[in-house]
């Protein structure tokens, strides 16, 4: 679509950027891809240069990253106490400050309780369900340091993929796909491509960055949140290993792509992600389609035009790195109770339960529709995946089946949404999406999903 007046644009650039706007726009750009886009052998597999720099960090710790974790969480609690009954004067006068302790009553009380179980699971006190491996304790001993380390590095290094144009290139020269097919702006193919040859929280992260920077609306952020925040090429593998089908990689991988480009084109244009607003974080609405193309420009030029102007308005990189400091405190500080509080939970009633077993009940009919064997064990690992997207593989080990355990393992890896992690981080962000909306959303994708990949399995089995 082109505009033939480009003057009736008011973002439209109305000079050309200086030269040096080019280098300020390339060179952090590429440096922001390496970091976040470009997988490299590590440990045996494949994994992103943010993801290496996390787990060094993590090793480098060892048993120090445990409780480190836990004084974080302790920290954000105590405050938030303290700024809920206080109310101290010279807090509400430092913005960061309030921004990390000043929170809603509901969000208080989550942190309450990640804190209260952090320290269970910490000092192994109570109910061994609580702080045991395979839920607390899994949780706090080997999913929130990781994350910790995940959210210091991005946190620092977002900028470099937010602030310097690449977001705008990227995002003019994909709009005429990811609109039309997806009903979102071209720039949330940036996210798409951290979280698919990365990490899905990375993904996250980004997507509610822009959200908070009115580049998003609720309704495109929490789309992408739930539909573009997919699982890695890594952990895909280790998920397939986990059902000893590794050497049915290709196969599998080409269903998780083609599963999830249905999800992606058929999902958001259903309830309730299709009753979102198309309202910013702030309640406005767009008063322009700021992705028209002025006349005198094609898709390339124009790309590159706003890219370059972008990367002109970047700040200071004393001002960049006091960005990045206040993205990793409130990462840390507000994101990982939720996660402890949220995954815990999920996990103690999944393990000790038999809620998800009686969820996925409805789904031995559809199954047995579908030509799969052992319908009824299967149809067990369904729902449960929406605590952990790791219990589906496990319990699936021991079917016997072997494109049972082949639908199962691709189904979990396109459900996205598991509460120990990115159900989790979705939660703590400020996209406004409720806990029940994430369950119908990974319902959604469930059904549309299942039949795709075992239509597929029964052409590879």
């Amino acid at each position: 679509m082109r505009d033939a007046k480009p003057a009736s644009m008011p973002n439209a650039p109305t000079n050309h950027p200086a030269v040096g706007s080019a280098w300020k726009f390339v060179l952090p750009s590429l440096l922001g891809i390496f970091l976040f886009m470009l997988p490299l052998p590590y440990d045996g597999s494949f994994t992103i240069p943010v993801a290496i720099m996390a787990k060094s960090l993590v090793a480098a710790l060892g048993d120090s990253a445990l409780w480190l974790v836990v004084g974080l969480i302790t920290l954000s609690a105590l405050m938030s106490t303290y700024t809920l009954i206080a109310k101290p004067n010279w807090l509400g006068k430092n913005a960061l400050l309030t921004s990390l302790f000043q929170v809603s009553l509901p969000w208080y009380v989550v942190r309450m309780l990640g804190w209260v179980l952090v320290l269970v699971c910490a000092f192994e006190l109570g109910p061994q369900a609580i702080w045991s491996g395979d839920t607390g304790g899994l949780i706090l001993g080997d999913l929130l340091p990781t994350l910790l380390s995940v959210f210091i590095f991005a946190g620092l290094l977002l900028p470099l993929l937010l602030n310097f144009g690449l977001l705008e290139f990227v995002g003019t020269l994909l709009s005429k796909i990811m609109r039309p097919l997806f009903g979102l702006p071209g720039r949330s193919a940036v996210d798409s491509m951290a979280s698919w040859l990365g990490d899905g929280s990375v993904g996250i992260l980004l997507t509610n960055k822009q959200y908070e920077d009115k580049h998003y609306t609720q309704r495109e952020g929490v789309v992408i949140a739930t539909t573009f925040s997919a699982v890695s090429i890594t952990f895909s593998l280790v998920v397939l290993a986990q059902v000893n089908l590794e050497h049915m990689f290709a196969p599998f991988y080409l269903t998780v792509c083609i599963a999830g480009l249905a999800a992606a084109v058929i999902v958001p244009r259903l309830p309730p992600l299709s009753g979102f607003k198309d309202q910013f974080i702030d309640g406005s609405e767009r008063k322009q389609d700021d992705e028209v193309i002025p006349a005198g420009y094609n898709t390339i030029t124009w790309a590159w035009q706003l890219a370059l102007v972008q990367a002109g308005r970047a700040s200071h990189p004393k001002q960049l790195a006091k960005q990045g400091v206040h993205n990793v405190l409130d990462m840390v500080l507000g994101v990982l109770p939720v996660i402890m509080a949220v995954g815990s939970v999920a996990l103690v009633v999944a393990e000790y339960t038999p809620i998800f077993s009686f969820l996925g009940k409805p789904f031995i009919p559809l199954l047995e529709l579908l030509q799969l064997p052992e319908a009824a064990r299967a149809s067990e690992t369904l729902v449960v995946g929406f605590a952990d997207m790791f219990i589906p593989s496990i319990l699936a080990a021991s079917i016997e089946a072997d494109i049972t355990r082949f639908v199962i393992a691709a189904v979990s890896v396109t459900q996205l949404i598991y509460l120990s992690e990115v159900g989790a981080i979705i939660m703590g962000s400020q996209l406004p999406v409720k806990l029940w909306q994430l369950f119908a959303i990974f319902l959604i994708r469930t059904l549309v999903t299942l039949p795709i990949i075992a239509v597929m399995a029964h052409l590879f089995f």
